[in-house]
């Protein structure tokens, strides 16, 4: 409960931007995944960076949780609101405020999304690349440290992320990072806060890297034989240099349900879906070379178009296959496993995640971006019944201590939350005592979205 004088001077600066409209606290509690709901007490719609200072500063004052909230698009719970408080929604700091083309530069608010950014940029011959496939504001994209099906060829957000305005919580406004491309200026800040999830402050500007638009795009469909056959020519064609853009996977469970759902179409095999960019004679080499790679690995109806329509439908039914498998089970959530390992145990780990899924009552499709080692298992539980609930978070428990094993993750781009709170100490040992040191120097009261990430916080 917010106590009375906090609200009145959070309703004085904002005053229709501050709700406590029951159906808007719902909306801010809800998770994309199986976490119940955990609404605030009242959410703000900040347009100014000092705004949110003041906000940030009201909330210390009186012991508030302070939440950030981009488009609600993260599957672990790190915007929901599981001691109240006030959640801090960027979507009215949604400004595109500055391109350099020349130093293929951005400068944005945490509200603006991946692809409003790319219409933006479309006139400059410049793009943004990191795709997780949900359309979340870069903000929350930084928080989360996140990445997605582009990130083998233009890494995730940790490699886009250049400086950083971020609100402490104490109300501080600091800058991190420069314009320069490299720096050996002291701590780099702007790291420590990409991937905090909003424990250390809120980001209120960021500056990215921007990219090239390549000059020709080709997508491509390879099915095979096995599962092992496919990560074998994974590791092959990274090991001989090929740079595709994106390299997907999906197994014969999720190309079953993208073809009823769907109408994908796809024999019923394992299947790779990759993306090459270039020039016109070094995608049609690229790709034409990975094809004769696959058919060394039990590869077959390998396929590759340039037409835009069709690259579109190819990745656009990717995006969509989370909520395609839902719907093969009416009315399910699932737990989402998110597990990243070194390519060289992919197909180890695959294959382990496969026979814990078989052995198992529930349904769990297995996919996930193969290029850089980072799988999903998407196990479909009924919301209401507990015990399938236990099940798939054992299964996930026991694919993130087998990735752990491998020299793995726990989350190769979902984040922590709280959902994978309770895996960080067999991930980190001590070091997981040091980011709550260091939580505890910035946010010494433990404000700023308590629950996440670190441990006591």
């Amino acid at each position: 409960m917010i106590p009375g004088d906090a609200l009145n001077e959070l309703d004085a600066m904002l005053g229709e931007r501050l709700s406590t409209g029951k159906s808007d606290l719902a909306l801010h509690g809800r998770s994309e995944t199986y976490h119940g709901e955990m609404p605030p007490d009242a959410v703000v719609y900040p347009d100014t960076t000092e705004e949110v200072a003041r906000i940030v500063e009201i909330c210390a004052r009186h012991g508030l949780p302070v939440i950030g909230w981009g488009t609600g698009t993260a599957l672990e719970g790190h915007a929901s609101a599981p001691r109240g408080g006030v959640t801090v929604d960027f979507r009215r700091m949604d400004r595109v405020l500055e391109v350099v083309p020349e130093d293929m530069l951005v400068r944005v608010q945490p509200g603006v999304t991946r692809e409003a950014l790319n219409t933006e940029l479309r006139a400059t011959g410049l793009f943004f690349p990191v795709d997780p496939g949900a359309n979340a504001s870069l903000g929350g994209m930084a928080a989360t440290r996140a990445s997605g099906t582009t990130a083998v060829r233009y890494g995730t957000m940790r490699d886009q992320v250049r400086g950083l305005e971020v609100v402490l919580a104490d109300g501080r406004v600091i800058r991190t990072g420069t314009r320069a491309r490299k720096s050996s200026a002291g701590y780099d800040l702007t790291g420590l806060f990409v991937g905090s999830e909003g424990t250390l402050g809120l980001m209120t500007e960021l500056t990215l890297r921007l990219w090239g638009q390549p000059e020709a795009i080709s997508a491509a469909v390879c099915g095979f034989e096995t599962t092992e056959g496919a990560i074998a020519a994974v590791i092959l064609a990274m090991q001989m240099g090929l740079a595709p853009a994106r390299i997907e996977y999906v197994d014969v469970a999720t190309v079953r349900i993208l073809n009823a759902i769907d109408g994908a179409d796809l024999p019923e095999r394992p299947h790779l879906l990759l993306e090459f960019h270039g020039s016109d004679a070094a995608v049609a080499e690229e790709a034409a070379r990975f094809g004769e790679i696959a058919a060394e690995h039990g590869g077959g109806d390998y396929a590759w178009a340039t037409r835009a329509e069709e690259r579109s439908r190819l990745w656009s039914m990717r995006h969509r296959a989370y909520h395609t498998i839902l719907a093969s089970r009416p009315g399910a959530t699932a737990v989402v496993t998110d597990v990243c390992v070194p390519i060289s145990r992919l197909g180890e780990a695959l294959g382990r995640a496969a026979e814990a899924v078989a052995a198992s009552p529930l349904e769990g499709p297995i996919l996930g971006h193969v290029g850089d080692g980072n799988y999903h298992a998407i196990l479909m539980v009924d919301r209401d019944d507990a015990g399938e609930a236990a099940e798939a978070k054992r299964l996930s428990d026991a694919m993130v201590a087998h990735a752990l094993e491998l020299g793995g993750t726990a989350t190769g781009e979902h984040g922590v939350g709280f959902g994978k709170l309770h895996l960080m100490e067999a991930e980190h040992g001590a070091a997981w005592d040091v980011m709550g040191a260091v939580k505890r120097a910035l946010d010494p009261e433990g404000v700023m979205n308590p629950g996440k990430l670190v441990r006591g916080n």
